[in-house]
């Protein structure tokens, strides 16, 4: 590590090869904290290649415990974080928006590392039990459209540096990372990313792997379809910058979007979208975010129409139904 540490400090780059290597011993645990923070520094300071991030990512991905869901062709949905917004659980909800209208979603989560509440902290909240157990999340995929895989659970390398993320409270690669590491290894991804060098670098990665994909990011550094102003969308046939008007919604205020500053605060919010009891703005946001991944799944459909059906899901009660019999069957 020292070797290496010496040559980022002097600015060279890794290989592909040897990005893998590196995440390989991170995963075995052969390096200590001070030097897990001193190279995840690095990459604070510098932009992540395009052969590092292929690396790290083919590492974690060799890591990480099989799992084999492709019968279901389910789709997630994900947000690098690392915006510093610390909005409400958008991407969360909006899996349970679209498993609650029928399609299948395998969700990879974690703990928040730069926000208040990850998607684990407000599983866990709810009595969630994660599991590594294939046939579980294949029940649980049959039974109510959604798997939920924690990244730590599958992945040694994302646990060994879980602290060290947590201690330094900033954006790291590991936010690049974990929507590229879903163990599922889903042909399907709703991306949200804090800004547009990250969708360029993840746009070429999914073309690489033949992912149907769509990529969104707001142009004030949201990491999703904020609607708080201008929006871009990049897909596999191109891309496009839309206005909320041009997505059928009303501007949002960016304060709507506010997660709180505890997982408490964080799963109140969250029930109250599922329950129908949220502002106007809270819903249009997760209602746009589920329509551009209910498209990803479903090409032909327009984006009007994947509203109506999130809306239906959200406003109907079948989300949350559906997210009650996923608590039941996930907890334990």
């Amino acid at each position: 590590m020292k070797q290496l540490l010496n040559r980022l400090f002097e600015h060279q780059y890794l290989t592909a090869d040897e990005a893998a290597a590196v995440l390989i011993n991170i995963g075995r645990g052969q390096y200590n904290e001070q030097q897990l923070a001193a190279f995840i520094s690095v990459f604070l300071m510098r932009s992540i290649t395009i052969d590092e991030l292929a690396g790290f990512q083919h590492a974690l991905l060799e890591l990480a415990a099989p799992v084999n869901l492709s019968a279901f062709d389910p789709i997630d949905i994900v947000g690098t974080g690392g915006d510093d917004k610390n909005t409400f659980n958008i991407s969360t909800l909006s899996c349970l928006v679209m498993a609650g209208a029928g399609y299948k979603v395998c969700k990879h989560g974690n703990y928040g590392a730069t926000s208040v509440s990850g998607s684990s902290n407000v599983m866990e909240q709810h009595g969630v039990v994660f599991t590594t157990d294939v046939d579980k999340l294949k029940r649980s995929l049959d039974a109510c459209n959604l798997a939920y895989l924690h990244a730590p659970l599958f992945n040694p390398a994302m646990k060994t540096v879980a602290p060290v993320r947590k201690a330094l409270g900033v954006r790291t690669f590991f936010n690049l990372l974990g929507p590229l590491v879903n163990p599922a290894r889903p042909k399907k991804q709703c991306l949200g990313v804090y800004n547009l060098k990250m969708a360029r670098l993840y746009e070429y990665t999914y073309q690489q792997t033949g992912v149907d994909f769509a990529i969104i990011h707001s142009l004030d550094g949201y990491d999703e379809l904020s609607l708080t102003g201008d929006m871009k969308i990049v897909r596999n046939n191109g891309e496009v910058v839309v206005k909320p008007a041009g997505l059928g919604f009303d501007p949002v205020d960016p304060a709507a979007l506010y997660g709180g500053t505890s997982v408490q605060e964080a799963a109140a919010l969250f029930d109250r979208v599922l329950e129908n009891r949220c502002t106007e703005e809270q819903k249009n946001v997760v209602l746009a975010n589920t329509a551009i991944a209910i498209q990803v799944a479903d090409p032909d459909k327009s984006f009007e129409a994947a509203v109506q059906v999130a809306r239906e899901s959200l406003e109907s009660g079948s989300a949350l139904a559906n997210f009650r019999r996923f608590v039941e069957l996930n907890q334990g």
